[in-house]
Order: C-alpha cells, then sequence, then structure tokens
C-alpha cells in the first residue's frame, strides 16, 4: 500500500532567521527525498504541520491507517524515519506494533490520528 510521508519544511528549529538560509525543516525534506524512500513511500513536503514547538516533524499517513505525527527529528533520523514509514506502509494489519517501531517512533510522538475512511 502507499504511505505519504509529509515532512514538514517550515519549522526553523530555534534557528534564527538568515538570509539565503533554508529553515531546517526545508533542509530536512531535501536530506530525506534524497535519501531514496522505499518504494511504497511518497515523501510529501508540508509547509506546516502545527509542532513547531517539537522541532523538525514528519506525519506518515495512507488512508484507512492510523496517523501520526512525529517530532524532535534531525538528520541522524533520516535512516529510522524512513525504515519507519516502510514498516507503516507494509504492516498488513494497518498498525505496526509498538515494539516493531523505530526508536524514534517510540519515543518522539507528538500526536496520534485516528483513520480516514471512504463513505
Amino acid at each position: 500500500m502507499s504511505l505519504s510521508l509529509h515532512v514538514c519544511t517550515t519549522r526553523r528549529a530555534g534557528e534564527a532567521v538568515v538570509e539565503r538560509l533554508s529553515p531546517a525543516g526545508a533542509r530536512r525534506h531535501a536530506a530525506v527525498a534524497a535519501a531514496g524512500p522505499p518504494e511504497p513511500v511518497r515523501i510529501i513536503p508540508m509547509q506546516w504541520l502545527s509542532v513547531c514547538s517539537q522541532g523538525c516533524a514528519v506525519a506518515p499517513s495512507a488512508l484507512g491507517r492510523w496517523s501520526s505525527v512525529y517530532g524532535r527529528l534531525s538528520e541522524q533520523d533520516i535512516p529510522e524515519i524512513l525504515a519507519g514509514a516502510e514498516a507503516d506502509a507494509n504492516a498488513l494489519d494497518r498498525i505496526v506494533p509498538w515494539r516493531a517501531r523505530p526508536a524514534i517512533f517510540r519515543k518522539r510522538s507528538v500526536a496520534r490520528l485516528a483513520t480516514l475512511e471512504l463513505a
């Protein structure tokens, strides 16, 4: 199943605004996209995930599955972000068991959103 990994592009992660320097979120999006996401995962830039106090954030989502928002992420977390998104995309029962999730998805969860079903 296809999964969208929304990556916030606006968060500056406590950085001062510096002319000609992209926000931390935009740099994170570029790094995630450049890492080459696994086949079922599409990287989608989002201007605002509304969790600015939690630093750089991502939100994997797919129709019929729980969605989550994860924050406090850095470029070192990209392999785990992509592994977590791939596990989510391939979960047969629509949810990855807690212990099977990467550590950053267990410890840096900001929100969990109910499934969206087509009527």
